[in-house]
């Protein structure tokens, strides 16, 4: 027999698992108006030439290694560590779709892995995502190649 009781505790539930969903859906759409930006034959991508460009779309720490980067080849005349494009793993791209799968990986946290062929090449690009502020950033890129991995931030280590 439901009583009030039962009606109560399902209500709690939905309403616990409603900001979960809601949360994996806005990591979702985050991704996607990324890779978006780079489907379909001349596709300009995501231009990541600017200081606010890359806070838009990347954590604090990242951004910070991205920008000191950019400001010193800058300063010596020279192309970053950074000479492709992140979200593609590469400078040039012609890429038909995208299958994008986001997992929560815990309060505020997701993980993002993209499939897509650029020009017959397959390519698997993992996003690890925060929201900050309620607003979803890339915490770290993993670029996927045969059996070994390269992520965004590893690049900008010193040698």
């Amino acid at each position: 027999m439901l009583t009030r009781r039962h009606f109560i505790l399902a209500a709690a539930g939905a309403a616990v698992a409603a900001p979960a969903s809601a949360a994996d859906q806005s990591a979702r759409d985050f991704v996607t108006s990324i890779y978006d930006a780079y489907k379909g034959k001349d596709a300009k991508g995501i231009a990541l030439d600017n200081d606010r460009a890359i806070r838009r779309y990347f954590a604090p720490a990242l951004a910070t290694l991205m920008i000191a980067d950019q400001n010193d080849a800058t300063q010596r005349n020279e192309v970053g560590a950074l000479d492709g494009d992140p979200f593609v793993d590469a400078q040039d791209w012609e890429i038909a779709a995208f299958d994008i799968a986001v997992t929560d990986t815990g309060p505020g946290k997701a993980s993002a892995t993209v499939k897509f062929d650029n020009a017959g090449e397959p390519k698997t690009v993992v996003l690890d995502l925060v929201s900050i502020n309620n607003e979803w950033r890339v915490g770290e890129i993993t670029w996927r190649h045969d059996d070994n991995s390269e992520t965004l931030s590893s690049i900008f280590a010193p040698l």
